[in-house]
């Protein structure tokens, strides 16, 4: 019996998923967003809000390098985007969650969550909490005494009181070293999809009820390089993800995940 549980716990999935449909947009570059029949290309201080059926870019936000560094990740609340942001490269890390109308790109507020455990990425409510995942990185951007096995997943309560703390499996860890966890993003099947720097890889979690390990449940191979991504907003396998060295939003479907 004890043979037979250890036997199941390694066995991770290995899929592949299906390439649909490439934008082009000259912002994209850290990430994506997707509501209603917008998607969101994400680039450090520039948001482009895009008409998902044609294309075209309909709403640019650019804010000042100065004030907005680096915005990592957006992901659609309601009629909000709510966006990781912080100030890598620079240290010591100094994370916030930055928020803009999601149609006309208005900045609303800025939510300070200071020097924590890392360079936030991408932060999104899911099951009534807030989850946001904090990156280290082993030299361009990391702390002294901290690696890319830091990298921190964060659950916290509404009012952004934390609650649990996660560390990524060490298998994943290896993948994405020397940098972290880029994207994000909760599937409608309860399971936490990953993404990290550079490699094209998909990385498919299910998240303990208390804080602890990650339980690394399936890789997905995709068709772009790491980055931030999100579901679409009418399609629960639909996935969105950048494709930075050609400046394209790619859409990929993502097989269902059997994780019994």
């Amino acid at each position: 019996m004890v043979i037979a549980l250890l036997g199941a716990a390694v066995a991770i999935l290995s899929l592949q998923a299906s390439e649909l449909r490439r934008l082009p947009t000259r912002d994209a570059d850290q990430g994506v967003a997707s509501r209603r029949h917008d998607l969101y290309a994400v680039s450090n201080h520039v948001i482009a809000r895009i008409d998902a059926a044609s294309g075209r870019e309909a709403t640019r936000w650019q804010g000042d390098p100065a004030l907005f560094p680096h915005i990592n990740s957006c992901t659609a609340d309601r009629a909000t985007l709510v966006c990781a942001a912080s100030n890598f490269p620079a240290v010591p890390m100094d994370s916030r969650i930055e928020r803009f109308d999601a149609r006309t790109l208005r900045h609303l507020s800025t939510q300070p969550l200071g020097h924590g455990y890392g360079s936030l990425t991408w932060a999104m409510r899911h099951g009534g909490a807030w989850w946001a995942c904090f990156a280290n990185y082993d030299k361009h951007g990391g702390e002294l005494g901290r690696d890319h096995r830091f990298t921190t997943l964060v659950r916290y309560d509404r009012d952004w009181r934390e609650q649990a703390r996660f560390r990524f499996p060490d298998d994943i860890l290896d993948l994405m070293a020397p940098k972290s966890a880029s994207g994000g993003a909760w599937g409608r099947d309860g399971l936490l999809y990953v993404t990290g720097h550079d490699r094209p890889e998909l990385y498919v979690l299910r998240v303990p009820a208390e804080s602890g390990v990650l339980v690394h449940v399936a890789t997905v191979a995709l068709p772009t390089d790491g980055q931030a991504i999100a579901w679409d907003a009418k399609d629960p396998r639909l996935l969105w993800s950048v494709e930075r060295s050609t400046r394209e939003l790619v859409a990929s479907h993502i097989p269902v995940i059997d994780a019994r």
